[in-house]
């Protein structure tokens, strides 16, 4: 003891200053004190949204010097066709295989979009290691070289980015509770995972309130008002800091929209230009259809072929390298790709959709046009000799219907929704350029003449298209901040709900898709609204054979009922003869019961407890909600979804008669 205390005396007098430390210390738990009296969530949140617009600006950087090397390497082989074939495809699929191969090594959540997950997680099923801070690099890393690939393989970021911001929200909520010395809450954290949806969304656009509305739409069925000002203020510090941002690096002069237009709203539209605006969502809608089912059919074919489900099992690089070998040869510039505006990145097809002059107007004049130092030539690679512009948009739909529905089968980080949102400004484009072509003068031609703008064509086809797929309608205000353009906003609203209406009555959303597909244990929306399906009742669907405990049971009872089923708890009832539910016990419990209580036949040198029941060795929780026989189906799926609920008893007058779980409902 004395040579303990010496050592601890010499330790204590080796610090030096300890009435400054003292002192320090005190200052720090004042400091800390003082601010986090507004409340610790502002901190956080705006750490949140500085850190993923950074992350997101970084990315975009990255992502332009790398496809600026591919576009000097294909420049720099000369006329060379076969040097240029293999300059323009050896590179995507390089990155491509790179993208698949290092983010799969390091773990398998690291392909796909990841909203469909992250709304399973949000129900509250738990995903191991989903969300782990490991997966984050390798996200990052893989989307990087997915998006370097350009328009070759016609993906986006949007859904991978969710899944970031995602990570990074659970890390800093990890982190508030190592600062703040709180007990790690669930609600807390699903409070900052909504929050980070929103940010995702605003970092990718530049668009807050839009972002905040397409998370809220896409990943909850039901949404906590409480969250709403953590996601506005989260989205709003991202996209400031992400457009700040650009402006620091002289892209832009002043904080300006993403795909900046120059449409005039002086007379934006004719009111009987409301009329194509409907058509235009009912082409939306039915082609949304279409792609929602040809890609879930696709999902599940090269998951059953022999071929393809070897590869993505044992192989995933090599089949990425065949997908995109594929996609990159269809989209080489001097073959079909002419006819596809191949050479345009995915930013730059928006911004030559998004155009606010008339191609039918410019093609005459295209050599004037071009020598023109002014003007935006993007628009010039959707010409080519051989056919109208016209032509090379119908092409390139018909073409990248089945080129993204494939390029979505890719085990690599990708995101789904800047892909669908291009096709539908495609889709306005082309038939606000037919309505020009039709209506040179406008619709009155006896008036002053008020030429068709297909520019506002392609916004609602972007907004619709993309808005029937993932079933939201907060599209439309995302195509308003993208652009910073309002003049349509009506139309394009109009052009939405047509289209939701007929997608959602017929197809599922693209995610619940991706989750029907995957076999998420994720809980579906009731699509049917018939009145029989209210008369659907608990008894109809409970599950019968429930396994039980009663409190005077011993060892033997529980190591029967623990070899029986798996379940994570137990229903206790009262006795084996009044099975009146009083509460529930846990597997650990039982387990923990078992491991402190001699089996009845075990020698008797072991020194454990020979007797003894649950009701006086363990603690049984009671039950704080129960459903009754009668309950209605829709009842019962709302109280699932409402508070994220794995399983319910059900009770007749207090006798336990079955019981739900997510399987039954589903």
């Amino acid at each position: 003891e004395e040579e303990e205390e010496r050592v601890l005396v010499s330790e204590q007098s080796w610090r030096p200053c300890p009435k400054a430390r003292r002192r320090l210390q005190g200052c720090l738990v004042w400091v800390k004190r003082q601010l986090f009296r507004v409340g610790e969530d502002w901190y956080f949140l705006f750490i949140l949204g500085v850190l993923m617009a950074t992350i997101s600006f970084v990315m975009d950087q990255v992502i332009f010097r790398l496809y600026e090397a591919h576009r000097w390497l294909y420049q720099e082989v000369g006329d060379v066709l076969v040097l240029k074939y293999l300059s323009w495809t050896i590179y995507p699929t390089a990155l491509a295989a790179f993208s698949t191969g290092f983010s799969q090594s390091i773990t398998p959540h690291s392909g796909g979009s990841g909203i469909p997950e992250l709304k399973t997680i949000l129900t509250g099923v738990v995903l191991e290691d989903y969300l782990a801070i490991q997966n984050f690099g390798a996200r990052v890393v893989g989307l990087t070289c997915t998006l370097a690939c350009g328009s070759t393989i016609f993906l986006g970021k949007l859904g991978p980015f969710i899944h970031l911001s995602a990570m990074a929200a659970a890390y800093l909520g990890k982190m508030r509770t190592s600062v703040t010395r709180e007990y790690e809450n669930k609600f807390k954290q699903n409070e900052m995972l909504v929050a980070a949806q929103a940010v995702g969304v605003a970092t990718v656009f530049g668009a807050p309130i839009s972002g905040v509305l397409f998370s809220i739409e896409v990943m909850s069925s039901h949404f906590a008002v409480r969250d709403y000002w953590r996601g506005f203020f989260a989205a709003t510090c991202g996209a400031f800091m992400f457009r700040l941002l650009a402006v620091f690096n002289s892209e832009q002069e002043t904080i300006a929209a993403v795909f900046k237009s120059e449409l005039k709203i002086d007379f934006p539209f004719d009111l009987l230009e409301t009329f194509f605006f409907v058509i235009l969502g009912v082409l939306c809608g039915l082609l949304g259809c279409l792609y929602l089912f040809c890609q879930r059919w696709l999902l599940a074919a090269v998951k059953e072929n022999w071929l393809t489900a070897k590869l993505l099992a044992t192989d995933k690089p090599i089949y990425s390298v065949l997908v995109v070998l594929l996609l990159a040869s269809i989209t080489f510039p001097p073959g079909l790709g002419q006819l596809m505006a191949s050479r345009l990145t995915m930013k730059e097809y928006l911004t030559s959709l998004f155009d606010n002059r008339t191609w039918g107007e410019l093609v005459p004049n295209i050599s004037s046009v071009a020598t023109s130092p002014s003007s935006m030539d993007l628009w010039q690679d959707w010409c080519h000799p051989s056919t109208t512009i016209f032509g090379t948009l119908a092409f390139f739909l018909i073409m990248k219907f089945w080129m993204l529905i494939l390029a979505t089968t890719l085990p690599l980080p990708a995101g789904y929704f800047m892909p669908i949102f291009i096709y539908g400004a495609a889709i306005g484009r082309l038939l606000g350029e037919t309505v020009a072509l039709l209506f040179p003068r406008g619709l009155h031609w006896e008036e002053d003449p008020r030429p068709i703008i297909p520019c506002g064509y392609a916004l609602a086809g972007a907004a619709a298209f993309s808005g029937s797929v993932t079933h939201s309608l907060s599209t439309a205000l995302l195509v308003c901040e993208a652009t910073g353009h309002l003049g349509h906003i009506l139309p394009v609203i109009l052009a939405v709900l047509v289209a939701n209406a007929i997608t959602q009555k017929h197809q599922p959303s693209f995610y619940d898709g991706t989750i029907i597909v995957k076999k998420l244990p994720y809980l579906p929306r009731i699509r049917s609204r018939h009145m029989a399906s209210y008369e659907v009742v608990v008894e109809e669907f409970m599950e019968r054979r429930v396994v039980a405990l009663a409190k005077g049971d011993g060892f033997e009872e529980v190591l029967m009922a623990l070899d029986a089923s798996a379940d994570a708890e137990y229903p206790v009832v009262e006795s084996t003869g009044s099975p009146t539910l009083v509460g529930t016990i846990s597997r650990a419990q039982l387990v923990t019961f078992l491991q402190s209580h001699k089996h009845p036949q075990a020698p008797p040198g072991e020194k454990l407890a020979t007797a003894g029941t649950l009701g006086d060795s363990c603690t049984i929780e009671p039950i704080m909600l129960q459903l009754s026989p009668w309950t209605s189906l829709h009842q019962a799926h709302h109280l699932f979804e409402l508070l994220k609920l794995q399983r319910i008893f059900v009770t007749r007058f207090g006798e336990l008669v079955g019981a739900v779980s997510r399987v039954e409902v589903r």
